[in-house]
């Protein structure tokens, strides 16, 4: 898998650290993972929508979960 380095502000680091004390993460690297390739889904779904483009209705959530929405 492909190492990427970057900086975040210290306020979201803070929120990732305390997402991972809380239990929802394991540990960094999964929780900045997880929350990349979520924002990555909400950016993909709320662009705009070529109408020629195979697969743009998805029955899927934002999250990625049917029943799972975002707003």
């Amino acid at each position: 898998m492909p190492k990427v380095e970057i900086t975040i502000p210290e306020h979201l680091e803070m929120q990732i650290a305390q997402m991972i004390e809380q239990g929802e993460f394991v540990n960094r690297e999964e929780a900045i993972e997880d929350l990349l390739a979520a924002g990555l889904r909400a950016y993909k779904t709320s662009g705009p929508i070529e109408e020629d483009e195979p697969g743009a209705f998805e029955d899927d959530g934002m999250m990625g979960h049917e029943d799972e929405y975002v707003f």
